[in-house]
């Protein structure tokens, strides 16, 4: 999953970005609305962290723009506003939900990954393809009984993968929605994180390349892996 978090306090972005790396959400930082915009332009975003009191462009005006497009990313709120119409105002705007300022980082995880299954009908919270199975909550993987340990990196590959079980995604795709901005287009990083996923998933293999084109999970191939 990747997502922008949209905060003009620097030190809670910083603090939410490295919170959410910690779950395998990949995060990208906009201090101002316009910012944000520009982002959310550029980069296909699953979610917006979306602080209603922005500066340069407020966020009630980001999230009207938002609110306006067809492909969007699903949008969470931040409020400080205690008053009920207040919060109703926001969801008004097209807030798929918020989330009231201080928070419980926990809380705000659970909501992201809330909002982002409904950007997939009926998508079960538990993914899965043939055996290997994906808990985004406990942050727990499975091949049949036996208990996979991924790296955060490995976890977010494979959790894009199961999103649509079936669908051959590239490397450029995935490099988009499981690293931040910060990653390099010409990286081998995709091609190595794929590898040791696959062969920490174990035989029959589960995820299958396809030559030129990218890579897929689905019926495990009994074939090596390629690439």
């Amino acid at each position: 999953m990747r997502v922008l978090v949209a905060e003009d306090e620097t030190m809670l972005a910083e603090a939410i970005r490295a919170g959410l790396a910690q779950h395998a959400i990949a995060a990208d930082l906009a201090g101002d609305g316009e910012a944000a915009l520009a982002a959310i332009d550029v980069n296909d975003y699953d979610a917006v962290v979306l602080d209603r009191d922005l500066p340069v462009l407020h966020g009630d005006d980001v999230c009207t723009e938002l609110a306006g497009r067809t492909n969007r990313p699903a949008i969470l709120m931040l409020t400080a506003a205690r008053r009920l119409e207040e919060r109703v105002d926001g969801l008004a705007l097209g807030a798929d939900d918020y989330l009231l300022k201080p928070f419980e980082f926990p809380e705000l995880v659970a909501r992201l990954r809330a909002l982002t299954r409904r950007r997939f009908e009926a998508r079960p919270p538990v993914l899965r393809a043939g055996d290997v199975r994906l808990d985004p909550v406990r942050h727990e993987v499975f091949r049949g009984p036996r208990v996979v340990r991924l790296s955060r990196k490995e976890f977010a590959v494979l959790e894009v993968l199961l999103r649509e079980p079936g669908t051959v995604r590239s490397a450029e795709y995935l490099l988009e929605k499981a690293w931040d901005e910060h990653a390099n287009p010409f990286t081998n990083s995709v091609k190595v994180t794929i590898s040791t996923l696959r062969r920490k998933l174990g035989e029959p293999w589960a995820i299958r390349t396809v030559p030129g084109v990218g890579y897929v999970i689905g019926e495990p191939s009994g074939a090596e892996p390629r690439g």
